[in-house]
C-alpha cells in the first residue's frame, strides 16, 4: 500500500483490477491491449507479470499451505521446522539448495524426485553435496500421495511408483520445487522465450536477434528483450533469481534502461 501510495504521488496511474490479453510492438509507440478491448500506448514496456507456481495435486493442500507446506526455504520456515524431518519434493537445483539449507539447519531431510536420478536436472556440485550430507535422504521414483495431520502437518504418504509400496512418514514441513509456469502467455509470438517459456533479455538473447536489425545502431540494455523499449524483470525473466530481493533489485534497474531507451527516441 505504502508503495502504491508514492507511486501515485510520483504521477503513476495504477489501474486495478486490469488485464493485459497482448502485446502490439511498433517502431513508435507499443500498444497494449487489455481484456475489455481497450488500449494504452507506451513508448517503454516492463513485463513484471511472474510465474504460476506448480502445486502438488492434492486434496487437502490448501488446508496445509503455510501451516505445514511451503514454496520457499528461508530462515523462518526453518525454525518452524528444526531438528524435525521434512521433505523436499523436486529434482532441481532450487530444491537441492533447499535441502541443504534445511540439513545446516538441524533438519532431517527427504528429497522426494519421480525420476531414477538426480543427474538430469540438478547441478552436479550440489549432487555431490547431498550424497555427502548424512542429514539428507534421496527417494528415487517416489510422490508424495497424501497429508495428514490436525491443524498444522505432522506426516506424508509417499509411494514407490514401480512397486506400488506406500509407506507413512513425520513431516512438519513438505517444501515444493516442481517448477513454475511463466505467465508469458500474452508474449508468444512477440518476445523471444527460452524453451520453458521465460522472457530472454539482455545477455541470454540469441545473437541473431542481438546483432539482427532491431538493435542495428546499439546493444541490447540491461532487461531488454528482443523487442527494443520492452523490458522483463522479475520471476517472468529466464536466468532470474525467483526471490523477492532480487526482483525489487531488477525493477530498479530496468527503470534506468527505461530512461536510456527513451533518451534516444
Amino acid at each position: 500500500a505504502r508503495a502504491a501510495d508514492q507511486a501515485r504521488r510520483l504521477g503513476a496511474r495504477i489501474n486495478a483490477p486490469c488485464q493485459v490479453a497482448a502485446l502490439r510492438p511498433s517502431a513508435a509507440f507499443h500498444t497494449l491491449v487489455l481484456s475489455d478491448g481497450s488500449e494504452v500506448p507506451a513508448r517503454a514496456v516492463i513485463v513484471a507479470s511472474g510465474a504460476h507456481y506448480r502445486r502438488l495435486d492434492l486434496p487437502d493442500l490448501a488446508r496445509y499451505e503455510g501451516v505445514g507446506v511451503y514454496y520457499a526455504a528461508t530462515g523462518v520456515e526453518a525454525k518452524e521446522c528444526a531438528e524435525h524431518a521434512v521433505t523436499v519434493v523436486g529434482g532441481g537445483n532450487s530444491a537441492g539448495q533447499a535441502a541443504l539449507y534445511l540439513a545446516e539447519k538441524g533438519c532431517q531431510v527427504s528429497i522426494v524426485v519421480r525420476r531414477g536420478s538426480l543427474a538430469e536436472t540438478m547441478s552436479r556440485y550440489l549432487i555431490r553435496r547431498i550424497e555427502a550430507d548424512p542429514e539428507i535422504e534421496v527417494l528415487h521414483e517416489t510422490v508424495v500421495a497424501g497429508l495428514e495431520g490436525e491443524r498444522h502437518l505432522d506426516r506424508v504418504r509417499l509411494v514407490h511408483t514401480p512397486t506400488g509400496r506406500a509407506r507413512t512418514v513425520p513431516c512438519a514441513g513438505l517444501f515444493c520445487f516442481i517448477g513454475a509456469e511463466p505467465a508469458t502467455e500474452w508474449l508468444e509470438g512477440v518476445v523471444a522465450l527460452d524453451d520453458k517459456d521465460f522472457v530472454l533479455t539482455d545477455r541470454d538473447l540469441p545473437a541473431a536477434i542481438a546483432d539482427g536489425p532491431a538493435f542495428a545502431a546499439r546493444a541490447p540494455m540491461p532487461y531488454e528483450t528482443s523487442v527494443p523499449g520492452v523490458f522483463a524483470v522479475g520471476d517472468v525473466r529466464s536466468g532470474s533469481l525467483k526471490r523477492v530481493a532480487s526482483a525489487v533489485g531488477e525493477g530498479s534497474g530496468s527503470v534506468r534502461s527505461v530512461f536510456e531507451h527513451l533518451s534516444m527516441i
